[in-house]
């Protein structure tokens, strides 16, 4: 018996953890938060979701699917009815909020019931929380948490935040955010809406990026990336910094540490190999200016004699711009992607898999046919539909393929809000570059160094997270801690009951 699957369960591509937003003050959050949303698909497909703030209370809307599945026109009047503080009410004058999230599940699996932002209701009253990245403590602290009688409504590691921020343990301290914020192992930047206040938070190793701006007006607002600044009408004001605690509220913006940052960043290189669009600049850096170097190093590093080089849409665009124009050889658009059918339900039959990479993926046999072929993608994990596309490729005609890959191979797994394979399903594990240019059938095969991708960023090298590729991870992902987990040289630098200003 055969069951219906998701085309886009055929793609084997690395899915990040999801995006974050939040807009204070401003009349139109909503519909502001709906439009970063919608610049930030990319980073979550499976779930979206947006809460709001009258003051006083907080309201959630959450679904299964694309921005534009999960939001209808009414729900979104009905979310801007409910920023509005019912008349006669002065309980507070505070102006309110909403926070958005886009989601693909790397803890938690895709259930509704994980859909972002989480909305709970504890002692000191509603909170909603929309997280990106993934803490590789959640299970241990989720172990304690049931052992106490606990219930879970989730299996999203993201619950385990709210718990936190509910037990007495962190309530009875003087900021219970920082407390719990140093509970947590792992990648995590965050948005936390309470009735009065946003607060946004990253981790002390900045695994994933968080940024402040400001709309006209003079409203605040923070985003996961840049991209989404700009279709609000944002200024980017600057990156939240690793161990920071950013709160947007009426008063303005104010800033406090909860911990130093780690003496290594982590920031992930892989938002400039694949995840963030090009249109951001992600840890300073423009993003599409990091791949077109990439992919200018990748054809210094491994050239080729060749009639043309083609992208895989449309994740090899920028990498293979970078490469054309370093090779001295021609760019082509060989292959036109199908945008319409990247919801399209089909049995996963071995003949309809192939049907479905056809479907998406279309080859001009015109351009292709008895020609040498360099096609550049950012990446490989399975391999199994890169080999169906490089069949494509071959059957349209091709005389040579020579596949070249703008990143290292990536041979191990992470632990830190990117959706790879698990270790032996990764095709570069434990195999060489020729046993993998074998089994995708194609002439050659070449992937960046590890030193010529990290050449060509902004940063010093060893500030950029290359587990996925190298192995080296920066704390420890086998064993889950339940303590304090930033270092008493970090906590020392600080004392959670003072929270400096920073406007």
């Amino acid at each position: 018996m055969t069951h219906p699957v998701s085309l886009t369960v055929l793609d084997d591509r690395p899915k990040d953890k999801c995006g974050v937003l939040g807009v204070w003050g401003d009349p139109d959050a909503v519909r502001l938060v709906y439009l970063g949303l919608y610049a930030q698909q990319h980073r979550g497909q499976e779930s979206a979701g947006i809460a709001v703030s009258n003051g006083t209370e907080i309201e959630a809307h959450t679904g299964m699917g694309l921005v534009p599945e999960v939001f209808t026109p009414r729900d979104i009047e009905r979310l801007e009815r409910a920023r509005q503080v019912p008349e006669g009410d002065r309980a507070s004058t505070s102006t309110g909020g909403a926070i958005g999230h886009n989601r693909y599940s790397t803890a938690g699996g895709s259930k509704s019931c994980n859909a972002q932002p989480l909305l709970e209701t504890t002692v000191d009253g509603p909170v909603a929380i929309g997280h990106n990245g993934n803490l590789v403590n959640a299970d241990a602290w989720r172990k304690v948490f049931a052992e106490q009688g606990r219930l879970f409504h989730t299996t999203s590691d993201t619950e385990v935040i709210v718990h936190l921020l509910a037990s007495p343990e962190q309530r009875s301290t003087p900021d219970p955010l920082v407390a719990t914020l140093r509970k947590l192992q792992g990648a995590f930047s965050l948005v936390v809406l309470y009735p009065d206040r946003i607060e946004a938070a990253r981790d002390p190793w900045g695994w994933r990026p968080l940024v402040l701006g400001r709309l006209p007006g003079g409203r605040d607002c923070v985003a996961s990336e840049t991209v989404a600044l700009d279709v609000m009408g944002a200024e980017f004001v600057r990156e939240i910094e690793p161990g920071e605690i950013v709160t947007l509220s009426d008063a303005g913006v104010e800033s406090r540490r909860y911990a130093a940052p780690a003496e290594r960043l982590a920031q992930c290189v892989f938002e400039h190999v694949y995840f963030a669009s090009p249109a951001s600049t992600v840890f300073g850096q423009s993003v599409q200016v990091a791949r077109e170097k990439m992919g200018a190093v990748l054809a210094r590093e491994s050239p080729v004699q060749a009639d043309f080089v083609m992208p895989m849409p449309d994740s090899g665009r920028s990498a293979a711009n970078g490469f054309a124009s370093a090779s001295g050889l021609p760019y082509r658009e060989g292959i036109v992607p199908n945008r319409y059918v990247g919801r399209t339900f089909i049995k996963p039959t071995q003949h309809e898999r192939r049907a479905a990479v056809r479907l998406k993926l279309n080859v001009v046999s015109e351009i292709v046919s008895g020609k040498r072929v360099v096609v550049v993608d950012d990446s490989i994990v399975r391999g199994t539909t890169t080999r169906e596309k490089m069949k494509q490729i071959r059957d349209a005609g091709a005389k040579e393929i020579h596949l070249r890959i703008s990143c290292p191979p990536i041979r191990h797994p992470c632990y830190f809000g990117v959706d790879f394979a698990t270790r032996d399903q990764l095709v570069a594990h434990g195999r060489s570059v020729e046993d993998i240019r074998k089994f995708l059938g194609v002439d050659s095969l070449a992937f960046l160094s590890l030193d010529g991708m990290l050449s060509v960023m902004r940063h010093a090298p060893e500030s950029y997270c290359t587990a996925c590729f190298s192995g080296d991870y920066r704390i420890d992902v086998e064993h889950g801690v339940t303590g304090e987990f930033v270092s008493k040289a970090q906590l020392g630098m600080f004392d959670e009951r003072e929270a400096p200003a920073e406007q």
